[in-house]
């Protein structure tokens, strides 16, 4: 027995599921084919950006991108392939994508079967944060305004400071990178109204205040003549443009309908490397998911309650320890969390174990204990602390109803386990039915009969503890339903017979079983003491 117990250690069967479980999260994708450092090989490399921008295609960026700068890369091209997501999401991609120093950056709209060929929302501002864009045929870029998105799925407009923000940001990377401020602007702001204007024989998409001001130049003799040719983009609508709109208009500098031309675009030959998403990268993905994060909550918190419940450590313990770890894990590899985070959980469940093992009844303690969790949970899936944006408002919402429902689910499954618990049939393994007469220490003895015993069958008696049977004396903590009582001034660690027993209750030894003393409430007035 001692060889099984070292093997199935509760601890270090956790920590090893844990290390396994880390491990594979962490574990980056291997690149298609590896660069020899300071080779000179490897001069373009392709990292995909396609479906939902989430936080967990941030950490792929960032991480892939840091591989393709180690391994000399001159080109990094985004394979940019979505219809949009997450405004945090996509502003920290752009951030990381203008900070790249060492290799120009490239957008690469692509267009296959397994493509939806589109650069919408939050994909044509990761486009724009890069120096060049190229685009295949029959794809399409724009309709950047950020919206809010309800919990029945439809979509709201945002306010015009959450518009204001975005809006800036696009026309700061338009600039920064050369591409028409105009178009960025009108892809993001209703209230802009793009022109098709001739410059001099040059066709350019300039914003109606633009035309009016070369317009009056070109009055005074200041400006060169100045046609209007058509309307691009009336107020009232989001621009967005073909790409052969693209390419006439400037935002984009070719068509580039597959990797060949690309390469002949950019004027580089040798090899390309291209980032493969890896099942660590979908599970991350998976494990930060809205729906796992409400499970894993639910799922923590209860055996968390079955943990405290049943004596000594076992599967509930090390089950809530991996759901716990995996809800922080897979959030600080999103780079979300920090010690704030950790303090606050580790301070709720301290009020938790105060309020279950010392306090009676469940009051400030317990409520502020379950209130600190939820806050450490909700700064988990989030890397702002007060929201200062319409949208970190509405991620704020989102995640405190993700949180909020895991709670509520949680509270309610103990309720049902406490009440129900020995009547359903999947807690059988789980729930002692046999009667137990007697312990190493001796038989058991009763002042009456045992709950289940046969008819007609007497309980043995013993002799440890025997003479306290019958006996009453005070309890002097909360009994829940183990703790401590006092008879005949001396104190005893005792069992209640399967309710709570406030201190300073009355209470009677009604069964011995070896070491083990079972007492009930007497039903009388409270002994007070002086």
């Amino acid at each position: 027995m001692g060889t099984i117990k070292k093997v199935l250690n509760p601890w270090t069967l956790s920590f090893r599921i844990l290390c396994l479980v880390w491990a594979l999260v962490a574990a980056g994708p291997v690149p298609a084919q590896t660069v020899p450092e300071g080779s000179g090989a490897g001069k373009v490399w392709i990292i995909p950006i396609r479906g939902d921008i989430e936080p967990s295609m941030t950490a792929f960026v960032r991480r892939e991108v840091r591989k393709a700068l180690a391994g000399d890369a001159a080109f990094i091209v985004f394979e940019i392939d979505t219809f949009g997501g997450r405004v945090d999401s996509a502003l920290q991609i752009t951030s990381f994508i203008t900070s790249i120093k060492k290799a120009q950056t490239i957008a690469w709209v692509q267009n296959s079967d397994e493509s939806m060929g589109v650069s919408w929302s939050a994909g044509a501002l990761i486009a724009l944060a890069c120096s060049r864009i190229y685009m295949a045929q029959g794809t399409s870029i724009g309709a950047a305004a950020p919206v809010t998105v309800g919990a029945d799925g439809t979509t709201d407009a945002v306010g015009e400071k959450t518009v204001a923000a975005v809006r800036s940001q696009m026309a700061a990377l338009a600039e920064r990178n050369g591409h028409p401020q105009g178009i960025a602007l009108a892809m993001v702001d209703l209230d802009v109204e793009l022109w098709e204007v001739s410059v001099n024989g040059e066709v350019k998409a300039l914003t109606f205040t633009e035309l009016e001001r070369l317009e009056q130049g070109a009055f005074e003799g200041e400006e060169p003549p100045v046609e209007r040719l058509s309307v691009i983009s009336p107020q009232g609508k989001l621009l967005s443009l073909t790409a052969g709109e693209a390419c006439r208009f400037g935002l984009a500098r070719g068509f580039a309908d597959d990797r060949a031309a690309l390469l002949a675009a950019l004027g580089v030959e040798g090899p390309v490397i291209e980032s493969i998403p890896s099942t660590a990268d979908s599970a991350l993905s998976f494990l930060t998911s809205a729906p796992v994060q409400t499970i894993l909550i639910i799922l923590g918190i209860v055996m968390l309650f079955m943990e405290i419940q049943a004596p000594g450590f076992g599967i509930p313990g090390i089950t809530a320890i991996i759901a716990f770890l995996t809800v922080f894990g897979s959030s600080a590899l999103l780079g979300r969390v920090d010690s704030l985070e950790i303090i606050l959980f580790l301070l709720g469940i301290g009020l938790l174990s105060v309020e279950i093992f010392i306090l009676p009844g469940f009051g400030v303690a317990g409520i502020s204990g379950l209130v600190l969790i939820g806050i450490s949970l909700l700064f988990s899936m989030q890397d702002f602390v007060i929201p200062r944006f319409e949208w970190e408002w509405g991620l704020l919402g989102r995640n405190a109803v993700v949180v909020s429902a895991g709670l509520l689910a949680a509270i309610t499954a103990i309720a049902v386990i406490a009440l129900l618990g020995p009547r359903i049939k999947i807690f059988d393994g789980l729930t002692l039915k046999t009667r137990i007469t007697g312990t190493a220490s001796g038989p058991i003895r009763s002042a009456g009969p045992i709950p289940g015993a046969l008819p007609g069958k007497e309980t043995d008696e013993g002799e440890d503890y025997g003479g306290l049977l019958g006996k009453t004396g005070i309890a002097a903590s909360t009994l829940r339903p183990s703790g401590k009582v006092e008879i005949g001034g001396r104190f005893y660690t005792v069992e209640g017979d399967g309710v709570f027993i406030e201190p300073g209750s009355p209470v009677e030894v009604i069964r011995v079983q070896g070491n083990r003393i079972v007492v009930q409430e007497k039903r009388e007035e409270k002994i007070l003491r002086t």
